[in-house]
């Protein structure tokens, strides 16, 4: 596969959800957004954003929490969806249908989520997605990364080595955690390519 193999044409996020192709979704709670839950990083005392937040389940879960919680998508039919899995449990959050690369909040979060956002924008955009998670979190609030490790070319999803996320999140605008701080968690729908999850903390 060639360097060209990245450059591939816009998905259409919503007809992938209207013909439900989406094998990057678990169809469960990640393990990952249990334990910051678990461990009180997610927690009703902080305000919580998930961008790109398709049909992930962690948005319901996050309101059942009692968490003030927004999540943003451009796909009508993931917001709908949303909407409906929120009704029925009788829960709220604040649903935004836009791109969420531009879409920023009056006020900013003390933590973000990022689930499969990152990995799903294609790499010519990464600095786009930094800047905004960047402006969009408090100083010193949380950015809950899911960083795919996938070493082929091509995607969505893409993949987003250590190398390359620290270049994207440099010293100067994040603190990382240590290397052993991370935990790798194998995606069960894509031949078990894991996702490094980990805390990333704003300047």
């Amino acid at each position: 596969m060639t360097q060209d193999s990245e450059n591939r044409s816009a998905m259409d996020w919503d007809q992938r959800f209207r013909d439900d192709t989406t094998p990057w979704e678990r169809g469960s709670l990640h393990p990952a957004f249990r334990a910051w839950l678990e461990a009180s990083v997610i927690h009703p005392d902080r305000t919580l954003y998930i961008p790109g937040c398709g049909r992930s389940p962690e948005v319901t879960e996050a309101a059942q929490a009692g968490v003030s919680v927004t999540a943003s998508d451009l796909s009508p039919t993931a917001m709908d969806w949303q909407k409906t899995q929120l009704d029925a449990a009788s829960l709220s959050a604040t649903l935004v249908c836009d791109d969420g690369l531009a879409w920023r909040p009056d006020v900013p979060f003390d933590v973000i989520y990022e689930q499969t956002f990152l990995c799903a924008i294609h790499p010519d955009r990464r600095v786009e997605y930094e800047r905004m998670v960047h402006e969009a979190l408090k100083p010193q609030g949380r950015l809950l990364v899911l960083f795919m490790q996938k070493a082929e070319l091509g995607g969505p999803p893409y993949g987003c080595s250590p190398t390359a996320m620290r270049q994207l999140f440099p010293a100067e605008r994040w603190v990382w955690p240590d290397e052993e701080n991370f935990t790798p968690h194998p995606h069960p729908n894509l031949k078990g390519k894991p996702e490094l999850a980990g805390i990333l903390r704003r300047i």
